[in-house]
């Protein structure tokens, strides 16, 4: 599957509505953006089963102050609708298929679990 552009109309529901979603946060004028953007557009082809999505960050600017972008490229991914990896950097081929294995192979009981104890920290705090 292709890579999607995603915009502040469509991203509550891309996340929500599958499994799994990398987000590729890139403006046009950023080198290491050129570079990461064929490794993302090759692993959207070759993982039809997960959402692939690029965010221009010049066009998104209120998406990109809302995750608290400060340097480019950055890549998240979602699971579950819970965001499991967050990292600036343009990454290679093979660290982008570990990042993909990875957040394939987490187990989203645990996950939930523990997103679940630090709600109910954080209300405890405010409490």
């Amino acid at each position: 599957m292709a890579t999607q552009e995603i915009t502040k109309d469509n991203l509550d529901s891309t996340i929500t509505g599958s499994d799994m979603v990398f987000l590729d946060f890139w403006a046009d004028w950023c080198g290491p953006c050129h570079m990461f953007a064929p490794v993302f557009e090759k692993a959207a082809e070759q993982n039809t089963d997960v959402v692939f999505g690029k965010i221009d960050t010049e066009a998104q600017q209120e998406l990109a102050s809302g995750f608290g972008i400060m340097s480019i490229p950055t890549l998240m991914a979602f699971r579950e609708g819970v965001l499991v990896f967050n990292q600036p950097g343009a990454l290679n081929r093979q660290q982008l298929d570990e990042v993909i294995d990875a957040v394939r192979g987490l187990d989203m009981e645990e996950v939930h679990a523990e997103v679940a104890k630090q709600q109910a920290a954080k209300a405890a705090d405010e409490g």
